[in-house]
């Protein structure tokens, strides 16, 4: 069959015009539109199937820094892919631009993209808020939706949460050019490692897992390790523009991480610390044995539960009070059953001025109990919240806490401190039994949980690094993760009660 020449098909439009055939000239329309695009594909693939650098800066205008050149180009030359990088590096937008790549230089059909995350919100929220961002900057064909991206009415690419048990969770997928994307990877269970690896067994698949190095016992971390047959790229906050002085535009530079943020996290958190080397460093770090929470199981409890939870799980309704003393700042934190919540804060010791601070969280949060750290300063608020009970300002539960006092397991434990931190910092850690997904101050109330170390005393007590200690090894005070722990803590003396 001949191609009509550009004449004959201008005769057959006018001919439809005069007819009025509307029906027939949007069929040629599309006709037409899809030769060009056929036509531009395989001038687009010629140009940039190789060229993923090139195809930034041309078909999108915009400029990719160093590191971001590096896993575009390693996406085109190795099957896998694996990137550990530190906060606030443009990971997510990095991968979005390498989806886009993809898609745009690979024949509708022919290529296809699946994306993962831990969670759906994270699937929707980060990675494709990214992709429709690049989508339309570039004009790019087809229309994208929140989760999904389809070219002619077929679809080409799609962001899936599936059970995290599911290895068969990505089947009826079959195309030449299939990248798998695992964002947040640290997060992702090993079957769906299977499922992705399912996907790709061709030469010209590839995968992209990446994500924050913070959990040592993740799959992530397998594949990050030298012999795993993985091409292992590391991002350090050392490594970004803004502390190398790479020029990139100001726009690239305000959007990534910058040496008043790693200076910050350096004093506050400790350079030793597992979140340090996770945000800041972009390196794994070791559960090591004598950190009484381990970096491991902190991570998976900050993973967002998939499921929503009942109103009773929320309750009890109960808060934690650390009380400032020599400096320190004065914490309180809210718990909601399992989930971690809101946190109050003032550098103050003063009771008179913390109670009508405790007091405003209790009209906030409407809590039934407060558990207050009664050491030293501690008690005259004890004092003071008991008065305002008294005048009928509140009606909730206020128990003084000694950590200093004999443990409920004396034989266990040195005081009740350690019994505390052992039995809710570490043990609801280890069976995941709180959420910290969605409290307050996240990061600075983790990076305290993995502070203080532990020992045995001469007695085979396990005892608990004190916080004077702590703040001479580290320059500060886990006063935000004790108010954590008191949040948990039941507040009974004859018995304890641990979630």
């Amino acid at each position: 069959m001949t191609t009509p020449t550009r004449d004959a098909v201008r005769q057959q439009i006018d001919m439809l015009v005069r007819a009025g055939d509307t029906k027939a000239l949007r069929e040629i329309r599309d006709q037409l539109r899809r030769k060009v695009d056929r036509r531009n594909l395989r001038e687009r693939s010629r140009l940039y199937a190789h060229n993923p650098i090139g195809w930034v800066q041309e078909r999108l205008r915009q400029t990719v820094w160093s590191k971001q050149r590096e896993i575009m180009l390693s996406v085109r030359d190795h099957r896998r892919t694996a990137v550990r990088s530190c906060h606030g590096a443009g990971k997510s937008h990095t991968a979005s631009l390498v989806a886009s790549w993809w898609l745009d230089t690979h024949p509708p059909g022919e290529a296809f993209v699946v994306t993962s995350a831990p969670t759906f919100a994270q699937v929707r929220a980060i990675l494709w808020r990214y992709i429709r961002r690049t989508h339309r900057r570039g004009k790019l064909a087809g229309r994208v939706n929140q989760t999904e991206w389809h070219i002619d009415d077929e679809l080409v690419a799609f962001g899936r949460k599936p059970a995290d048990h599911d290895e068969s969770a990505f089947q009826g997928i079959h195309a030449r050019y299939v990248l798998v994307i695992l964002d947040e990877a640290c997060g992702i269970p090993e079957q769906l490692w299977v499922a992705a690896d399912a996907l790709t067994t061709n030469a010209d698949c590839r995968i992209l897992a990446i994500g924050n190095p913070d959990s040592p016992s993740s799959h992530f971390r397998k594949v990050c390790v030298p012999g795993s047959g993985w091409h292992v790229i590391g991002i350090s906050a050392f490594d970004t523009p803004n502390l190398t002085g790479e020029e990139v535009p100001e726009p690239v530079a305000q959007a990534l991480v910058g040496r008043e943020w790693v200076e910050e996290k350096a004093a506050e958190w400790g350079e030793d610390n597992p979140l340090y080397r996770s945000k800041v460093l972009g390196e794994f770090s070791e559960d090591a044995p004598n950190r009484v929470v381990r970096a491991s199981d902190i991570a998976a409890c900050r993973i967002d539960p998939e499921t929503k939870p009942k109103a009773e799980d929320l309750e009890p309704v109960e808060l934690g009070v650390d009380v400032g003393g020599g400096g320190d700042e004065t914490v309180i934190r809210e718990r909601r059953g399992r989930r971690a919540g809101r946190e109050w804060r003032a550098h103050t010791d003063r009771p008179e001025k913390i109670a009508p601070l405790v007091l405003q969280a209790l009209k906030e949060s409407g809590a039934g109990a407060v558990k207050v750290d009664s050491i030293g300063v501690g008690f005259g608020v004890i004092g003071e919240l008991r008065n305002l009970a008294s005048q009928g300002k509140h009606s909730a539960r206020i128990v003084g806490v000694n950590v200093g006092e004999k443990s409920s397991k004396p034989d266990k434990y040195k005081n009740l401190r350690a019994e505390i931190w052992w039995e809710i910092g570490r043990g609801l850690s280890e069976r995941k039994g709180w959420d910290l997904s969605s409290m307050a101050n996240d990061d600075t109330t983790v990076a305290q949980l993995l502070a203080p170390l532990w020992d045995v005393d001469p007695q085979g007590r396990i005892q608990v690094e004190p916080k004077d200690e702590i703040r001479k090894r580290l320059g500060r005070s886990p006063d935000n993760a004790d108010a954590l722990l008191l949040a948990f803590y039941s507040g009974s003396r004859t018995r304890v009660r641990w979630l």
